[in-house]
């Protein structure tokens, strides 16, 4: 292992000062691409070379196990075989060990089996009908999504009743007694349990908290913004005896809310540690400045962070592009003829390049594009858009209705959604139409007999397992006869109504059935272009193109170069060389769900600065001027987080001249094109001014920038005004005390 000073070789004085700090609760604030993983692993080696305390009394948590892989990689590097005595892994794999040794004081075996999503589900539904639930109107997942939520915030079923405000809360807390009585009889624990029951296990029993308290006399917790109250406890209980508690995280990179995530973990941190020293990593060496300064401006306008000047030493770099395109196709298509001149003109290859979006939905013109111009792609967390089931299941049914002969078609949806043919049954009417010598849909017709004799009894099925096939058939061929009188994006409606299959997936169980229901709506929106042809015609048509799509599916999988497709709730923790962020449109960047409720709209913000800090070299804002998404096509407004980006940033390019922003902006174009500001001369207002202005009433200055012999002043107004940029000279902005 290295001595200290080769522990503190190369770091930054920031990075230095959080290493070097030894006693006491620690607070690292840590920017976008400062570093932070470095400095926990130099910092535990650091602790090690300097007190001689042993490596097995460190604790180091994280979220997830590829951050706590690559911690453990790091601390082998530069600890040598020490490093495997170091206890880093995830908050949950942390807590089942804790239970697994010390479980049994509050009556957990040792051998507890830990219950999946699927198990939770089933005791779920178990839990609904002994409390005589009907699930039709209470969604299973729903309850669950309760459930979890209130074991996240350590709340018994007693606790969840007393806070209860609705019926529906009464509902939830009854399904919760019974869940949790059903997990007891059954020696389970779900994830939330792994953490609660270890809350409750030190809250409990004082003598095996305090076991835990000596052994571990530091405690380091990793992206700390992103943990709940049950892991705040947590990490409060373990390091209650030293209060040797380092946290490092970002407020401004908090994005999973809907994970019971609490921002005010970190925003408090301080109120319950007053002596924590506080250190900012906010030295980026990630990003360039333009990217940077740009990112700081869309986060500044949120109220829920920590102030911090994050800084580079990097060059100034190129600046942002800010695109319109007509559609998603054209957005699609300006940024593949981007990547192209990329890779062909400049130093980029594919792998260095990535487009990220809101929803996964976005990802199908994107995919079509690709696999149209022969660009090899990777999806990141998601299936390719064609091969996506619910879309599969849907073209299986399209297809029969072309051709009702379709026997891979027909295999793949006779039981979806279920009908009471199983697959011992569709085995047997497989082997029986063999035999028979005639195809599966004549198979049916067989069973369905004619209109004069009625059903056949000729066959070697069932009652109900026969007129089940005899329901599919009717149905077939209902969908062909009434075809005639529809187009294709309404014949798209009743099969997904009258196959059923809609209905049975909005009461499935699945936890990503309302993206699935969104990959449904973005199929039916494709169909769109056919939709003044005849649905017969206008589906063959369709599938057809489809066809040729998938049949590219497989295009550069093996190779080593690719465009990386991914989601900004995914692309959190990565970094490439050029990001392009596309659907910067208001209802989808922010997204719609989020526009009554400021705390969602902070964390949209948020998830935009994280998306932006992802870029090393370069960024590209993409929008569309129209939109097809989720079923519907419709002219959308530019994404506000647009507006914050200053103008004196901006390239407006890749051949597109459209207007990017959603209204206009008070400026002077012929005053933006150098900044010659002398050095020597202040900025009138610094970020976090209250001024007024005579038109747009009371406001906060967002930032002050040198342009063109003025500043150019961004200020988030209050009220219905929003955000402005006005030049300084013109703008007659008052401060306000």
């Amino acid at each position: 292992m290295p001595d200290s000073d080769a522990i503190l070789l190369g770091l930054n004085p920031a990075q230095r000062k959080a290493v070097e700090h030894i006693d006491g609760p620690l607070l690292i604030v840590a920017g976008p691409g400062s570093g932070k993983t470095r400095v926990i692993t130099h910092r535990i080696a650091y602790l090690v070379q300097t007190t001689g305390l042993s490596p097995r009394r460190i604790c180091a948590v994280t979220f997830t196990n590829r951050a706590a892989k690559e911690m453990r990689n790091r601390l082998e590097r530069i600890m040598g075989p020490q490093a495997q005595q170091v206890t880093a892994s995830t908050f949950h794999a942390l807590c089942a060990t804790i239970l697994r040794r010390d479980g049994e004081s509050i009556g957990i075996p040792s051998d507890y089996v830990i219950f999946d999503d699927g198990d939770q589900m089933d005791a779920i539904k178990r839990s609904m009908e002994a409390a005589e639930l009907d699930p039709k109107r209470y969604p299973p997942r729903s309850l669950l999504s309760a459930v979890s939520s209130a074991k996240s915030q350590l709340m018994s079923p007693e606790a969840y009743l007393a806070h209860a405000k609705s019926y529906y809360d009464e509902v939830v807390q009854r399904v919760y007694v019974e869940y949790e009585a059903l997990l007891r009889r059954s020696q389970g624990l779900d994830f939330d349990d792994l953490l609660a029951k270890t809350a409750k296990l030190f809250k409990e029993a004082p003598d095996v908290k305090a076991k835990y308290q000596d052994r571990f006399v530091h405690l380091m917790v990793d992206e700390f913004q992103d943990t709940n109250m049950a892991q705040y406890q947590l990490a409060k209980d373990i390091a209650g005896k030293f209060q040797n508690i380092c946290v490092v995280g970002d407020p401004d990179q908090s994005i999973y809310s809907w994970r019971n995530a609490d921002l005010r973990n970190i925003l408090s941190f301080q109120k319950d540690y007053p002596t924590a020293q506080v250190v900012n990593l906010d030295q980026s060496y990630r990003s360039t400045k333009t990217i940077l300064q740009a990112a700081r401006t869309v986060i500044a306008v949120n109220t829920q962070r920590l102030e911090q000047e994050l800084w580079t030493d990097n060059e100034q770099g190129e600046p942002i592009v800010m695109a319109e395109a007509y559609n998603e196709e054209d957005e699609a298509q300006e940024v593949l003829k981007e990547v192209d001149r990329l890779c062909r003109t400049e130093k980029y290859s594919l792998r260095d390049c990535v487009v990220a979006y809101r929803i996964n939905a976005q990802s199908r013109a994107l995919e079509e594009a690709c696999l149209r111009y022969g660009i090899p792609y990777r999806l990141i967390g998601g299936v390719r858009f064609y091969q996506r089931r619910e879309v599969k299941d849907a073209l299986a049914y399209l297809r029969l209705l072309q051709d009702p002969y379709d026997e891979i078609s027909l295999a793949r949806v006779i039981n979806e959604p279920p009908r009471g043919i199983g697959k011992k049954t569709w085995d047997d009417f497989t082997r029986w139409t063999k035999q028979q010598g005639i195809p599966m849909y004549a198979g049916f017709q067989v069973l369905a007999g004619d209109d004069e004799h009625g059903p056949s009894t000729d066959h070697p099925f069932g009652a109900r397992q026969a007129q089940s096939m005899v329901d599919f058939l009717q149905l077939l061929n209902g969908l062909r006869t009434d075809a005639a009188e529809m187009d294709l994006p309404h014949l798209i409606d009743e099969v997904l109504s009258r196959s059923g299959y809609r209905a049975h997936m909005m009461e499935s169980d699945d936890t990503d059935v309302e993206e699935r229901l969104e990959n449904l709506k973005e199929l039916r929106g494709v169909t769109a272009p056919y939709a003044d042809m005849p649905a017969l015609e206008g589906l063959q048509a369709f599938l057809e193109n489809s066809a040729l799509v998938q049949d590219q599916d497989a295009i550069g999988e093996e190779e080593q170069q690719y465009l990386t497709l991914i989601t900004l709730h995914q692309i959190k923790g990565l970094e490439f060389p050029v990001v392009f962020m596309v659907g910067m449109e208001e209802g989808l960047l922010p997204h719609t769900r989020s526009m009554d409720d400021p705390t969602q709209l902070e964390e949209e913000r948020r998830l935009a600065y994280v998306g932006m800090t992802r870029a090393k070299d370069r960024l590209y804002l993409l929008r569309a001027f129209r939109r097809r998404v989720l079923g519907n096509t419709a002219p959308g407004a530019p994404s506000r987080f647009l507006n914050a980006v200053p103008l004196h940033l901006v390239s407006p390019g890749i051949g597109v001249k459209a207007k990017v922003r959603a209204e206009p902006v008070v400026y002077d174009r012929r005053k933006t094109t150098n900044v010659d500001i002398p050095v020597n001369v202040a900025p009138p207002f610094k970020a976090g001014d209250k001024v007024s202005h005579g038109s747009f009433g009371q406001g906060i200055i967002v930032s002050c920038n040198p342009a063109g012999g003025d500043f150019e002043v961004t200020v988030a107004f209050l009220g219905e005004s929003g955000v402005k940029r006005l030049l300084h000279s013109f703008a007659k902005l008052d401060k306000v005390s």
